[in-house]
């Protein structure tokens, strides 16, 4: 099917909920005036429709390939992604400094929504190289930012997030990877990598020129856990003083994984050190690797919420064009028994109604988590608090959300949409790997109620919860919905035992990225007094809104209901 990138609903969220014109008022953020951001939504849309839309299908059915070590991609992605950077769009909030062009977060993040609608799997590519440049530019060194960033923001070389492996799994204190020391020859003062990781996304691909991988190990007599990582920058290829390649590292894929979706991005498990000569040079100070792997996360968590958003929307658009021209029975109760085409049936409408109202809401709570970034960079400390609480919301509800739409999209397409040639099935399985990596959403609720629910002693939720309930005084839902989630936030910071408040976690998760949702598309009916964001944000409203609110039960039942029955009872 043709792929039709959402951009005047982009351009809306981005002007409303992410604030643009209020960040072009910056003196670093003034280049995005209107001509400019509406330039870039449109030209991304385009050349998402063009170059990589195409590609979409046979990334799933051919998929990635290894053969000894090697990786290729399928039939035209190594052109496309070449024509992705020859124009620009990596580069896009890169730092000026190192050849990027210092736009807002937020116009990267329409880059990467609008990419990953196109191809999902292909977009996950570039994705992972903004967690990379992250990481360099708050925690490397002067020597290693001219070194690496330069190709990295222009996307000629890749970045990739070591972190995973095979008896750690979540558990990323638990690793044993090692870094000795080198203390002689041309290698004086780095670091010999050795371990194997897992889950590496694209760890070795034919599309870029070098692969920059960020590698976490252990140093001799680091401490045991988490406090006891260091991050390492590990090349494909050994990089020049002059920046020219040299020889290869020794570094190689093992093998890729067979998975059930997103097959045209290679996941490898990379091993490292194989014959002793795999060279790494320390990021930041020996033992710092867990914060600066936070920034990485951090970065990915929020493009992966992107990416519920991305899979929403194809799903939609895909089970839109289906119900429009399936026809199909006669309209229930006319007196015309001519069959019609099914999206003029109620339970059809219904489904249609809640997948566009899920991927619009959650499109809001994604542009206005950017906008608080950027407002985080721009040195709004409030901004960045407000930032860091929202992301575990945006990545959670925001994967859950693509999951339910594509399941909804298989559902309208009856019988056809389990039956892989019409294409429904594929966002399904694309979609499901989204709540999973970068932290699982239990992860994330969890992140939620027993970190960032600290934040202020509980005063950052708090006023944004009161913010939202002041400002929709007049849509009772919102309102209401929010003061509970202010309530049940404040029961677990002052009352909740610590199980208490993890069995609660995922439900509380939803309610506050509902009503976050909720308030944005309220924010957009008003800015834009569109009749079709109205009637979307009327159904969020009275559908979605109330459902979410149904959780408080949920949230505030305990940790004793799920104990009832002993581990032993409850496996048997």
């Amino acid at each position: 099917m043709t792929f039709t990138p959402p951009t005047a609903d982009q351009l809306l969220a981005i002007r409303v909920s992410a604030g643009i014109d209020e960040l072009a008022q910056s003196e670093r953020f003034a280049a995005a005036t209107p001509d400019l951001v509406e330039a870039i939504v449109e030209g991304i849309g385009a050349f998402a429709s063009g170059e990589w839309a195409p590609l979409h299908r046979d990334g799933d059915k051919i998929g990635a390939k290894w053969k000894d070590g090697e990786v290729t991609l399928p039939p035209g992605y190594v052109d496309a992604y070449k024509a992705f950077v020859e124009q620009g769009w990596n580069s896009i909030a890169g730092s000026a400094e190192f050849g990027g062009q210092g736009l807002p977060f937020t116009l990267a993040t329409a880059t990467l929504e609008t990419l990953g609608a196109a191809n999902m799997g292909f977009t996950l590519l570039p994705m992972l190289t903004v967690g990379a440049i992250e990481a360099l530019e708050h925690h490397g060194s002067a020597a290693q930012k001219a070194m690496y960033l330069p190709k990295l923001i222009s996307g000629e070389w890749s970045g990739t997030m070591n972190l995973t492996e095979p008896q750690a799994g979540s558990d990323v204190g638990a690793l044993r990877s090692t870094a000795t020391p080198i203390t002689e020859g041309p290698h004086a003062g780095k670091y010999r990598i050795a371990g194997t990781k897992i889950f590496i996304t694209f760890g070795e691909h034919d599309a870029a020129e070098n692969v920059i991988h960020l590698v976490l190990a252990r140093t001799p007599g680091a401490p045991e856990g988490s406090r006891g990582i260091s991050l390492f920058i590990v090349p494909k290829f050994h990089v020049e003083q002059d920046g020219s390649l040299g020889a290869r590292n020794d570094v190689r894929c093992v093998s890729i994984e067979h998975k059930l979706g997103i097959h045209a991005s290679p996941t490898c498990v990379m091993s490292y050190g194989d014959n002793d000569e795999c060279i790494g040079e320390m990021v930041g100070h020996e033992n710092g690797g867990l914060r600066a792997m936070f920034t990485m996360m951090n970065s990915a968590r929020i493009n992966v919420g992107s990416q519920g958003v991305q899979i929403a929307e194809r799903a939609f658009q895909q089970a839109r064009a289906y119900a429009r021209d399936r026809v199909q029975a006669a309209r229930a109760g006319s007196p015309d028994k001519s069959p019609v085409a099914i999206i003029e049936h109620p339970d059809v409408r219904r489904m249609l109604m809640r997948m566009r109202a899920l991927t619009e809401g959650s499109r809001a709570l994604l542009y206005y988590t950017a906008g608080q970034v950027d407002r985080g960079a721009l040195g709004n400390e409030a901004a960045q608090k407000r930032a860091e609480l929202l992301v575990p919301m945006l990545k959670a509800w925001g994967t859950d959300i693509g999951c339910e739409v594509a399941s909804l999209g298989i559902q309208i397409h009856g019988g056809m949409g389990f039956i892989e040639e019409t294409g429904a099935a594929q966002h399904l399985r694309d979609s499901r790997i989204a709540p999973i990596y970068e932290g699982t959403n239990g992860i994330q609720a969890a992140d939620l109620v027993t970190r960032k629910l600290g934040y202020d002693n509980g005063g950052v939720l708090q006023s944004l919860m009161a913010e939202i309930a002041a400002e929709m005084e007049d849509v009772p839902e919102v309102a209401a919905l929010a003061k509970d989630a202010a309530a049940i936030g404040q029961w677990m910071s002052t009352t909740a035992s610590l199980d208490d408040k993890l069995a609660g976690s995922v439900p509380f998760t939803t309610m506050c990225a509902v009503a976050v949702a909720g308030w944005q598309l309220g924010r957009q009916s008003r800015a834009s007094d569109l009749h079709s964001k109205i009637a979307v944000t009327k159904f969020f409203n009275r559908v979605i809104v109330p459902e979410a609110r149904g959780l408080g039960s949920s949230a505030m039942a305990g940790a004793a209901l799920l104990y009832d029955l002993d581990s032993e009872a409850l496996a048997g």
